[in-house]
């Protein structure tokens, strides 16, 4: 049997050495993306889509991203329709980032899927891993959220300004805090 590929190893959601120059390929379409979108004329609606469209897996009819963006991938990350993300979002979209329909993101949220191993000999030889991220529909992240990997937020959910989500949360509520407890039922 073939040994996989570290780009094997990252698509299957298994630990994988960060430096593989596939990765980093794929890493440099990413950031070549990502800079010709970061200095776009933003009034240039057309061309700042297009730019997404080929930097994402899926960008839906009527959202809109504010650059600056940075993200690891960019194909890694779906985006649902008639969403709206604020300047300065920063995807660590190693793992698979599904955000729905309709969801509100505010200024400087960080998403993340990487992981690093906790004993310092792996983190030295470059070893990672990481888990996929999905938001809902009409979800609303507020400015300076942090959401760590593993987690899922469900529909309908509000998560305050500043927020760290460590743990998945269901639809419907109102979370804040660091990390972030459910507050109320809406």
């Amino acid at each position: 049997m073939e040994a996989q590929s570290m780009w094997e190893r990252m698509l299957a959601g298994e630990p994988y050495v960060a430096d593989d120059p596939d990765l980093a390929r794929a890493s440099a379409r990413a950031h070549r993306l990502t800079h010709r979108l970061n200095t776009m004329d933003p009034t240039q609606h057309e061309a700042v889509r297009a730019v997404l469209v080929e930097l994402l897996g899926a960008f839906g009819d009527g959202s809109e991203i504010r650059p600056p963006l940075h993200c690891d991938y960019g194909f890694r990350t779906t985006i649902g329709a008639r969403t709206f993300v604020n300047w300065g979002f920063v995807l660590v979209d190693v793992a698979r980032v599904r955000i729905g329909d309709d969801v509100q993101i505010g200024p400087g949220v960080q998403i993340l899927t990487a992981t690093h191993p906790l004993e310092p000999e792996p983190r030295r030889q470059k070893w990672e891993a990481s888990q996929p991220v999905t938001i809902g529909d009409n979800v609303w992240l507020g400015g300076g959220v942090i959401v760590n990997p593993g987690v899922g937020i469900g529909a309908d959910t509000v998560v305050g300004a500043g927020s760290v989500v460590t743990r998945d949360l269901p639809s419907g509520v109102v979370a804040v805090g660091s990390p972030a407890r459910v507050i109320r039922e809406l």
